[in-house]
């Protein structure tokens, strides 16, 4: 049996065990979504005692021009703006509760992408000035305020404070959006988007460890040397990183192997929720469906469109819905 039929066979045991659907980008979802985890333009993380969070909004930005709907962008725009830009530039603060309201004033960078691309799509779709506008500016501030130069090439920090460590530089993988890098580099011309760019590829290729030669949620970059931080778990934040690459059209199947061999191999069962990459130790509980369905998808790669992907179920919580949806939402774009 060659390998390629070899992992045809796992996806199709992995998916049989996810009792799957089709991958139609339905309305019903995003309606939904709306009910379960959407008040007044706020999106709100109930497994994190009900805050609301950077990553969080731009999502929702994002999946309101994929369903054209101008009125809910509208509003977690503006929430969004009135709540948590609020920082000395144009990034956000990247955490807000309903008890104290902003609870760091720090960014995170994944969301900033996230908002500014949003917006730039939003102006392309409807056509509304202020969009572009506020679009650029933070395009502007993400390139100012979170890239640096290393010795690996440009790198972006996970947010302006707290990653630039005596022992190196703390950095996130799956920070590197690079559908959202496309955009910005389009809206925002400037040479620092790709070589941001092709940087991320460079160390998604080098930062691959253990048995599986995975990627772990965080990194140290120091000087040439990448490695693992102490936490060296593939999970909450790596599993992100093949959804990324395939959605930006940045995959190969040298990239995309290693994922395939370690989601192949739980053929028939459910994956955990996480892997160190180092020891080979495992979550004593599955992963979400959220997770399941980049799983999916990765194991497909390179026919995508084939993918088969589990029904929405809210009733995982926000994260894994909101990876669904990215994930149903990253298929119905590489159909365009």
């Amino acid at each position: 049996m060659t390998r390629r039929t070899l992992l045809r066979f796992w996806l199709l045991s992995f998916l049989f065990a996810l009792f799957c659907s089709s991958t139609a980008f339905g309305t019903d979802d995003w309606t939904q979504f709306k009910s379960e985890f959407m008040e007044n333009g706020r999106v709100i993380d109930k497994g994190q005692n009900a805050i609301s969070h950077t990553e969080g909004q731009g999502m929702a930005l994002l999946l309101a021009v994929q369903n054209n709907d101008p009125e809910t962008f509208s509003q977690v725009w503006s929430w969004t703006q009135q709540n948590l830009q609020v920082r000395d530039d144009k990034l956000f603060a990247w955490s807000w509760s309903p008890q104290v309201g902003i609870n760091d004033m720090n960014n995170a960078s994944d969301g900033d992408l996230f908002i500014a691309w949003a917006l730039s799509c939003a102006y392309t779709k409807w056509n509304e000035p202020s969009y572009l506008f506020n679009a650029i500016q933070i395009s502007q501030s993400i390139r100012a305020k979170l890239l640096r130069k290393t010795n690996k090439g440009t790198v972006l920090l996970p947010g302006a404070a707290g990653f630039e460590k005596p022992d190196g530089l703390k950095l996130n993988l799956s920070y590197w959006v690079f559908p959202a890098i496309a955009e910005l580099s389009r809206l925002d011309p400037a040479p620092e988007w790709e070589d941001l760019r092709l940087t991320g590829l460079k160390l998604i290729q080098e930062a691959r460890f253990g048995k599986w030669q995975l990627p772990p949620d965080w990194l140290v970059l120091e000087g040439e040397r990448i490695g693992p931080t102490d936490d060296d778990r593939f999970g909450y934040d790596a599993v992100r990183i093949p959804l990324y690459l395939i959605w930006g059209k940045q995959a190969s199947l040298p990239f995309i192997k290693p994922f395939q061999h370690y989601w192949g191999s739980y053929a028939g069962k459910m994956p955990p929720a996480w892997i160190n990459v180092m020891t080979g130790e495992m979550a004593t509980y599955n992963a979400s469906e959220g997770f399941q369905s980049i799983a999916a998808m990765a194991l497909a790669y390179p026919d995508v469109e084939k993918t088969q992907l589990p029904s929405f179920n809210p009733s995982q919580g926000y994260y894994s819905s909101m990876l669904s949806l990215f994930t149903k939402m990253a298929l119905e774009d590489l159909k365009k």
